[in-house]
């Protein structure tokens, strides 16, 4: 099944409750009421933890940040509101898991890595920005915990790079075709990149990290073959926050995970297939050979003795061998289906 991640990101805007609160929102059941059936919830939700101390430049950290999004009045005091402590992450992390999810951690820098000392997520998230930063890279490596990659800033060479200084440590891998966009304009989402990805890193999972406007390009992505789902979810798409108008609210992720389960189920098996729940409808509707005028018992059938009606439960036309030049066993009226037991 897809592995679906929510990312709160920093959607929590500094605030464990409403972490808290995100998580109780994913975990409720997914019904689709057009069938009456419960769907499998979310998998896992992502924070990010930054190191402001290695986060941006000292002039950057510094300048007026007067954006509406603006929790500070420099942009470093806008970041360093939106940071939780690695204590903050942690019971975050129990909570989640306590609610059935998994826990996956964005980590954007070594320094960040501290929160490791109080918990082991279930995978390490590597930002599309830092997929360059090999020295952050093998430090996650080192650790042996699955790695997801998002490739929305690079393209080959730098996969590769990183892909070289990962495998040296482990192989469980993730990657992740996304585009560093925000929103991302869907002529530029180039969904084709996934079957891209699957032919060359065929040894690695592959998935979609999505930041369009709505639901449709993930559910595409799994109709792809998409193996993981990340998407940034909110309570609410107007509250403050950079990310906020961008990410599903409860109802747009109530309708993705819907969808993506139901698109799982559709799928299906490389084959023609006619299901058992079809037969019935075959039988109804499809053609079998009928009489054209009223017969006689011991007349023989000729070609122009004979059409097509529906139902379909007698003779199809690639069977007329079996009902032409044979004798009826019975009278049969004109227009009706001739059975097996009408002819020998």
């Amino acid at each position: 099944m897809t592995y679906i991640i929510g990312e709160i990101g920093q959607n929590h805007n500094g605030s464990v409750d409403i972490a808290k609160l995100m998580i109780d929102t994913v975990v409720r059941p997914v019904v689709d009421e057009r069938f009456q059936a419960t769907l499998k919830p979310i998998d896992a939700i992502k924070l990010t933890k930054r190191d402001l101390a290695e986060e941006l430049s000292e002039s950057q950290m510094n300048r007026p940040y007067d954006s509406p999004h603006s929790f500070g009045k420099t942009y470093g005091e806008h970041r360093a509101h939106l940071e939780l402590s690695d204590e903050q992450h942690y019971e975050i992390y129990q909570y989640a898991r306590e609610s059935g999810l998994e826990f996956v951690e964005t980590i954007c820098a070594i320094g960040a890595m501290s929160l490791l000392k109080l918990f082991s997520p279930d995978r390490l998230k590597v930002a599309s920005r830092d997929l360059t930063n090999l020295p952050l890279l093998a430090a996650m490596a080192e650790t042996k915990l699955p790695i997801v990659l998002s490739t929305g800033m690079t393209g080959k060479k730098e996969l590769d790079e990183a892909l070289e200084t990962i495998t040296r440590y482990h192989s469980n891998i993730s990657i992740l075709h996304c585009v560093s966009e925000y929103p991302t304009a869907y002529e530029n989402v180039n969904l084709r990149t996934i079957h891209y990805l699957q032919k060359h890193y065929s040894e690695y999972t592959i998935g979609y990290s999505d930041h369009t406007i709505g639901i449709a390009a993930p559910i595409a992505a799994v109709a792809m073959g998409a193996k993981v789902i990340e998407k940034h979810i909110t309570l609410d798409r107007q509250m403050k926050g950079t990310d906020q108008e961008g990410s599903l609210a409860p109802d747009g992720i109530h309708r993705m995970v819907r969808d993506i389960r139901n698109m799982e189920k559709a799928m299906g098996v490389e084959d023609i297939v006619v299901p058992e729940s079809v037969i019935g409808a075959k039988n109804k509707l499809e053609r079998s050979l009928a009489t054209r005028r009223a017969m006689k018992a011991g007349e023989v059938v000729g070609e122009k003795d004979i059409h097509l009606l529906s139902p379909g439960d007698g003779f199809r036309w690639s069977e007329r061998d079996e009902v032409i030049g044979k004798k009826l066993t019975k009278d049969i009226s004109g227009n009706e289906i001739i059975y097996p037991d009408y002819v020998r």
